[in-house]
């Protein structure tokens, strides 16, 4: 099973357990990352396309860490003129563990595990 998400821009193919690096997120490390603009899910052989978005699927992930990326070199110059800049720009990143990938269905499933264990709980207790 794998989804494409939109984010920060860009798209980006995800499956659970993936590790993906998005520019700069507003979220801690650590913390539960949801991404709610999914464009496409493969699911078994069934593909679902979204118009724009396909509706009640979600990606969560978690957020591993922060950091730069290498630096690379911004020259201009200027043919015969003495004219030459050199500068270095480092992007940010957010580095994400694709952690679940939640459809319809599973969002069923849980429900009903969830009433089942409720209920024999209950049966349980009396």
């Amino acid at each position: 099973m794998y989804a494409i998400i939109e984010s920060c821009g860009k798209q980006y193919k995800v499956s659970e357990g993936d590790v993906v690096f998005f520019e700069k997120l507003d979220a801690e490390e650590g913390k539960k990352v949801t991404f709610d603009k999914v464009v496409l899910v493969s699911e078994e052989g069934k593909v679902q396309i979204g118009n724009p978005y396909v509706k009640g699927i979600k990606v969560e992930g978690k957020v591993v860490s922060h950091g730069k990326a290498k630096k690379i070199i911004v020259f201009k110059m200027k043919a015969k003129k003495n004219y030459r800049r050199k500068q270095g720009h480092r992007q940010p990143y957010t580095k994400v563990e694709i952690t679940s990938i939640k459809t319809a269905a599973k969002k069923a499933e849980t429900t009903a595990k969830k009433e089942t264990t409720k209920k024999v709980a209950e049966k349980a207790e009396a």
